[in-house]
């Protein structure tokens, strides 16, 4: 498999992360350590390793094109949710209220979790290419998990404020919806630096030299 091929792979495993987090967001709570938080938790973390492989790989540039490719794929998948929502059911078919309470997305949520994701997919490429620079290409494992810890701290914060301040209360907002789920997403940031090494390396090509630290 060639670079271009194992980019558009990264990519297109970023963009099924990306959309897979909102539909589990919107169809499913689950609960964690007797917390209560939605499913969405265990597919965006993920979205945050591909940029950082495609950042170490193909530079900046590159990493942002796969950010903006994300953002206008999870519009059209919306759009498109949101048509066959609003489209006459059939007859024969009972479940439209389901369809409704699932994948109707309240449009605050779905504005709050946009602008949490541009906010913090865009500094996360930056972070890493900041800390690649500052350390000259070594500790992959420090760039990995300081631009995401940061990153997954501002999505967490902007996209719990934005959807739910003046809906719940302030201390669950904090606590539950924010604290928590900040928590768990370091854990799974933590987590996936075995699997940074490793796709770095399949992407790279295992032994070739690294890229320039300014792509």
């Amino acid at each position: 498999m060639n670079s271009q091929s194992k980019l558009l792979l990264l990519t297109a495993l970023f963009v099924i992360c990306l959309g897979a987090a909102n539909i589990l967001s919107a169809a499913k709570l689950i609960s964690i350590f007797g917390f209560t938080v939605d499913a969405g938790i265990i597919a965006y973390p993920l979205t945050f390793l591909f940029t950082d492989i495609v950042c170490e790989v193909w530079g900046k540039r590159t990493a942002t094109r796969v950010v903006w490719v994300g953002f206008f794929a999870n519009m059209l998948m919306m759009l498109l949710i949101w048509i066959g929502g609003i489209l006459p059911p059939s007859p024969q078919w009972g479940n439209q209220e389901a369809y409704q309470s699932v994948l109707g997305s309240v449009p605050r949520i779905v504005f709050a979790s946009m602008v949490a994701y541009l906010i913090s997919q865009h500094h996360d490429v930056f972070a890493f290419q900041f800390w690649r620079r500052k350390t000259r290409g070594r500790w992959l494992w420090m760039r990995n998990n300081f631009s995401t810890i940061v990153s997954q701290g501002l999505d967490t914060v902007v996209f719990g404020t934005i959807a739910f301040y003046g809906v719940v209360p302030l201390d669950v907002l904090v606590g539950e919806i924010i604290l928590v789920q900040y928590i768990i997403k370091i854990a799974v940031a933590l987590l996936d630096t075995p699997f940074c090494y490793l796709l770095v390396g399949w992407a790279r090509g295992f032994g070739a030299p690294s890229v320039n630290l300014e792509a």
